[in-house]
Order: C-alpha cells, then structure tokens, then sequence
C-alpha cells in the first residue's frame, strides 16, 4: 500500500497540467480502493465554496460547474471540521445536500478527508459507494495519509496554475507568495533573464598545459575585476555610494577568500581552468549553504555569481544585447547585485528572484535603488513567466500574475501614495528622532554584512548600534591576523568619530561554523555558539579584542558587546579578559610611545530567555544592554524563523515577546543601564513607537529603514504612544496586537505607515 501511495502521489507531482493530474488521481483512488466514486473538490476562499474539479464516478458535466458552500452539504462539513468523515449512508444524513446534476442518487457510503496544506484547507478528496456500509478503518487511514501527502504538491500544483492564462471568472485567481525583499509597488511586464553561462555545466577535465590554463584564469579575474568597476561606476551618482560597496565586495572575495590562489594551485596540480574554478567555488557554496544563519546563508549566491562571472570572462564570452522593454521587471531564477547592476539603468523597475531572501545582496541593492523586489516565490516554472504583466508587491512579498483591471487600479493608487510618502520622509533624515513632546531616541546601524557597506552617515543614524564581526571571518580560509582585523575594525570606528560605534565578538559557532573551524551539532541553535566558544578558545577572543582596542586608539567610540550570554560567570570571564587584552595592550603601547588606551564600554546582547531573571545583577557587571530581538522572539516561542514550516509562527508581536520587552526596559530603568535592541521589531513603525513607549534608548536597524521611523516618532506625542503601549500589554493574541496597532497608526494620521511597516 506504500508503494501504490508513493507511485500516486509521485505521478500527480509531476504531471505538468492540474486538470490532468487530478483526473487521473482519482481513477487510480477509485481503482486502488475499489470503490464505486472518486472525486476531488478544491476550495475558492474568495468566493467560500469548494468546486467540484474531478471524479471517476460523478457526472462528467458537472466538473467545473457544481460548487458547495463551505458550510453545506457533506463536503462543508468536512472543511469545517477538518478532518475525515465515515458515513455509511450519506442519502440519510442530515446535512447531505441533493445536487441533480452530479447524478449520485445510487451512492450511499461517503468517505471524505481535507486536503490540508499549513492549516488551510485546499480541498477535499473523497470517496463513494453504491453499497451502504462504513470503509473500513485501513481505508480510511490510507485515504488520510494520501491526502496529507498530496496536499503540498497540490499547494505547489495551484501555483503554476496561477500564470497561464486564465479568463475573467478563473477561480484560481490569488497571489504567489515570497519574501519582501525591496519595499514598494511596481506594475509592468516581467522580463525573464538566464545566465549566460553556469559552473554547473562544467565537467571536470584534467589539462596537460598547466601553465597556459593559468594564464587564461590570470586574464579572466583581471577582466572580472574590470567588470565590477564597470558596473560599479555605472551606479555612480544614482545611489549612494556606500551601497556601491557591493561590488568592492565581490573583488574583496578573490582576494580575502583566497578564491584566486587556490583555483591557482589547483590549475598547477594538473586541473583545467574552469574545472578548477568549479571545484573552489562549489566548495565555497556548500560550505555557506550548510549555514544556518539566514544572512551568511545568502553569501554562497553572491560566490556562486562570481563564479560564473569568472567563468563566462574564462570563456570570453560576450552577453549578447537583448531586446527589453522601455520598463520591466527582471525576474531570474536567482537575481543578483551583479544584474541588477547591468539591467539598472535599461529600463528596470521591479525584481523577482525564485531564490534568495531579504538578506540577499541583489534584496540590499534594490533597496539602494528603490527598486520593489520580492524574493523566494514559490517553485515556478520560469519560461511561463516570460513577458506576462504582474504587480509586484515589495511590502508583502505578493506577485499577482496577469492582474486584472479592478486589481490594478487598487495598486496605482497605493504606489501613487508611495510616491508622496517617500518624499516626505527624504526631509527628516539629517533631523533628530524626537516626539512632538520632547522624547528623543538614537537611530543607529545594525552594519558588518559587507565590507564598508553601512556606514555612510548619509542616513541620518547615530552611529552603529551591531557591528557583525563575523563577516572577515567568513571570507577567509583561516583565522585572520590581529593586524588585518585592527586596519578592518579601524575603518568601521573612523567612519563614525564622533559617535558610539558597538562592535558584537566574534558570534559563530554550531549555526554560523567557519569554514576552517566547522562544527556539526543536532541542534546548533542551543549548541557551543556566541560567547561559549570563544571562551572556550581565549586565543581568539583576546586575538579579536586586541585588534579592537588597538583600532580605538585616538578614537575612542568603541564599545564592545558579547553575544549569546546565558550565566553571568560567562560576563565575569570575558571581562576579565577583556581586562587581561587592555593592560597588555597598554603596556605594549607605553612601552613603543604612542597614544594611551582607552578602555571601552563593555554590554551584553539579551537573546536569552533565562538572562532576563538575572538583570539586576548583571547591571552591576556591564555598561549597557542591548536586546537581539530576532534571537529572543525566537527563543521564546521555540519556532526557528528559518524554517517554512513553522516560519509563520515567528511574530514579534506575540504578547509573550512583547512583554518580556517590557520586563527588559522596567528592569534597565530600574537598575540605570543604558538599553539598546537591534532587530527587525526596531524597523517597523509600530514596533519601534512601542519600544520608544517602553524606555528604550536606543533601537539599531538597516540604514534604508531610519529616515521612515525618524518620521513616524516625529510627528506622535510620547504621551499616546504610553498609553498604546499600556493597552498592547493588556491584548491576547498577536492578531490583536496587530489590528490595535494599524487603528492606532491611522489615528496618529499615521495610515500610510501601516503598509510600510508590513
């Protein structure tokens, strides 16, 4: 039975056309179970009926035609239930409804089971017969367990559906669903774009010319470099220029990963050119896509991207001109900074990448350009998205597919609204964050994703708030040097001379292992990760605050912060060395002449659930607390936001969350230490008026997202935002606090606000 369950659900997953599919689903039901009717009813939420699309058993001309209401009939009961029901004469039974033209007078038995795809019910399957009796209980559990089965394939089958062309009263009609990637709006025609050439077409081929090889990569990297000065002068004059530091990164991964040496030494071994590019860079993707953490995640696309930049300039190839529209939306199966780059300034107004995140750098670049983009849209064949008119909605991470006239006539007027709202924000970047009644708050940047890329001060921030260290490890295939890590660390605080600069310790380990330190762990989030590990390896601990005091000499903004703290005898180690780096260092400085040290604030990152009881002492302990509110929320509720499963129960809005929030600020008031959080609750306009409502002194975000919070706090009075906050604490559900929360930003007059903060 296993077998035939597989051979089923296999053969339904792979047939291109749904109607096809679902018919000859349930011929083989029907002939497997040997009954006498096998039909499939799929659910229009919109119009709340299911419709009866298949059956072996029913009459044929009431496919696509008969439709029950979700609380009619047998078939409602079952959605409404959602779960199977076993009736032996279904004629009898209360709720059975007489539909003529399914011609089902002489079926008695009635088996259904809901087709349940993460909590939405997307049909029901059932079965019948003539002969009045219960299925058995194997019946029914095999019908259970197919219908489990199916239900993602059929998730995944609806949305093909959605882009072929469809007529006015198509009941497939919705959205496709990624990731926001780049706020806004755009409608236009979808331009589809393949690599011109890809490292996974390459065979690996041993070379008897090692040193001819070796010249045609030498010539390929030289010339790749040149192209990403190419686009990056391109882009010049149109964003700002630390964004332009994209692609200062790419040239950065030849020479800090050491990509270009050892595709070198592989030539030398005996390797063709582009054979040994394939291994290096395969090896470098696998290693960053076994990673755990979103971002680092995200860096394996731009490795792969250099890659095939190297190996389309090793074949001197030319991307040929292509006829574009005047305006498009560029749509790859993965879009990257290095497109964006060559599409930008030919017409492109919108992106869609079938892979990636918001932490991807094609995401970051769009965002530089003000380009609306959604990310990791749901399995969708590519070829049929070509040259089809959609809207692109950057804030919800929705695709509409050939939208209709009423559709988007709605979305011209909220990008109209965009529009309007985005020059009214331009105005108040460089003003301070303070409320109509004097509460004033520090915006600062969370920065370290990419070299230099966050620290313009462009963006009105007080300086940066997370400074990720991880990065320079990363890219490297050992530990850097104390020197390379002072000249890096020295960039970063020089930038900001005047302002606080906080820089997080190294917080790798078990989810974000190193290349040349891996870790394997079952359950790595609650592993030898953040401060444990680097108490564990003090070497490279005291290695990494050395170079940090060093880098502060004569600037004297640093503030140094430890993550993952779960004991307070983890802050009375790391202090202590962090005391042990600073009189060393001192020493070594008096000694040779040059300027005194400044010892640095010390804080703790809040991520920890069970570090929140212990506040109080801990104030005694450090200068500042700073909350990591994306690792707290998930702490909290035990739900991993990296998992599609369970992503959906991710919410910073959760009472629990926001209450534990509360608890930090009463607790840091209490005790007089400064309090930070950095996290994606700071970049929402109702969250951040919530913390400012909490006491927080300081919340750190990405630099696109300041000047839209700087104008929400400006233009409320700290008084309404006390007694929002009051009320928030009081509601049950997160879909409470998030109704409250939209009525309360259109009463502040607000309303515009509540779309961005999506």
């Amino acid at each position: 039975m296993l077998t035939t369950l597989r051979r089923i659900v296999l053969e339904f997953s792979q047939n291109a056309e749904l109607d096809s599919a679902l018919h000859r689903m349930v011929e083989q039901i029907k002939e497997t179970m040997n009954t006498d009717c096998c039909s499939i009813y799929l659910a229009d939420h919109l119009k709340q009926h299911f419709l009866l699309v298949a059956s072996d058993g029913l009459a044929q001309r009431s496919l696509g035609q008969t439709t029950i209401g979700f609380t009619e009939g047998l078939v409602g009961l079952v959605g409404q239930r959602e779960e199977p029901l076993n009736i032996a004469n279904a004629q009898h039974h209360p709720q059975f409804i007489h539909a003529p033209e399914v011609e089902e007078d002489e079926l008695n038995a009635f088996l259904g089971t809901p087709i349940i795809h993460r909590r939405k019910v997307l049909g029901i399957l059932a079965i019948q017969q003539k002969e009045a009796r219960h299925f058995t209980e194997n019946e029914e559990a095999f019908l259970v367990t197919l219908s489990a089965q199916l239900a993602t394939s059929l998730a995944n089958a609806e949305a093909n559906v959605l882009i072929t062309e469809q007529d006015a009263n198509s009941h497939w009609t919705k959205a496709l669903q990624g990731v926001a990637g780049s706020s806004g709006v755009i409608i236009g025609e979808m331009f589809v774009v393949y690599p011109a050439v890809s490292l996974t077409t390459v065979s690996l081929q041993r070379s008897k010319t090692p040193a001819l090889e070796l010249q045609l990569f030498e010539d390929a990297v030289a010339k790749t470099r040149l192209d990403f000065d190419l686009m990056k002068s391109k882009l010049q004059g149109i964003i700002a220029g630390s964004a332009l530091d994209i692609f200062d990164m790419y040239k950065q991964l030849l020479d800090n990963a050491n990509i270009a040496k050892e595709v070198a030494q592989k030539i030398t071994s005996g390797w063709s050119a582009d054979s040994a590019l394939k291994q290096i860079i395969d090896g470098y993707v696998i290693q960053f896509e076994a990673l755990d953490d979103r971002y680092l995640r995200e860096r394996a696309s731009d490795i792969r991207d250099l890659g095939n930049r190297l190996l389309l300039n090793l074949k001197k190839l030319n991307i040929k001109e292509q006829q574009l529209p005047k305006e498009f939306i560029l749509v790859a199966e993965e879009v990257t900074a290095a497109m964006l780059a060559q599409y930008q300034h030919q017409g492109l107004k919108g992106v869609v990448s079938l892979q990636g995140s918001n932490n991807s750098h094609a995401a970051i670049l769009a965002r530089a350009l003000g380009v609306p983009a959604v990310m990791g849209i749901e399995k969708i064949p590519l070829s049929r998205l070509h040259q089809k008119n959609c809207i692109v909605d950057g804030f919800s991470g929705e695709l509409f597919v050939q939208p209709n006239e009423a559709l988007q006539r709605e979305y011209q007027h909220l990008i109209t609204q965009e529009i309007l709202l985005a020059d009214k924000v331009k105005k108040v970047a460089q003003l301070p964050a303070i409320t109509k009644d004097g509460q004033a708050i520090e915006l600062q940047l969370n920065a370290g994703l990419s070299s230099g890329f966050e620290y313009s001060k462009n963006s009105g921030a007080v300086g940066i708030g997370l400074y990720r260290t991880e990065i320079p490890f990363m890219n490297r295939s050992c530990f850097p040097s104390e020197s390379e890590q002072t000249e890096l660390y020295r960039q970063v605080l020089s930038a900001f001379p005047d302002q606080a600069v906080t820089m997080r310790t190294l917080d790798v380990g078990g989810d974000k292992s190193l290349p040349y330190f891996p870790i394997n762990e079952d359950n790595p989030f609650l592993g030898w990760r953040g401060i444990r590990i680097t108490l564990d390896h003090p070497e490279i601990f005291l290695l990494q605050v050395r170079a940090m005091l060093r880098a502060n000499v004569g600037l004297n903004n640093l503030e140094i912060m430890l993550p993952m703290i779960s004991s307070i005898l983890e802050v009375d180690e790391a202090t202590r060395l962090i005391n042990q780096a600073y009189y060393e260092l001192s020493g070594e400085l008096d000694f040779i002449g040059e300027e005194k040290l400044t010892r640095p604030k010390i804080g703790i990152m809040i991520e920890v659930p069970g570090i929140i009881y212990q506040l109080p002492e801990l104030a005694n302990k450090v200068d500042f607390f700073s909350v990591g509110s994306n690792d707290l929320t998930q702490y909290l509720l035990a739900v991993d936001r990296n998992n599609a499963r369970v992503s959906a129960l991710y919410n910073s809005y959760h009472p629990a969350v926001l209450r534990a929030l509360n608890h930090i600020a009463e607790q840091s008031a209490r005790s007089l230490v400064p309090l930070s959080l950095c996290g994606e609750l700071a970049s929402e306009p109702a969250g951040a008026l919530l913390l400012l409502a909490m006491g927080y002194d300081k919340l750190s975000m990405n630099a696109h997202n300041i000047a839209k919070i700087k104008w929400v706090i400006r233009h409320v009075d700290f008084h309404q935002v006390k007694m929002m906050l009051v009320h928030v604490l009081t509601l049950s559900t997160s879909k409470q606090v998030h109704s409250y929360l939209n009525e309360q930003l259109e009463q502040f007059g607000l309303g515009s606000f509540v779309r961005a903060g999506r």
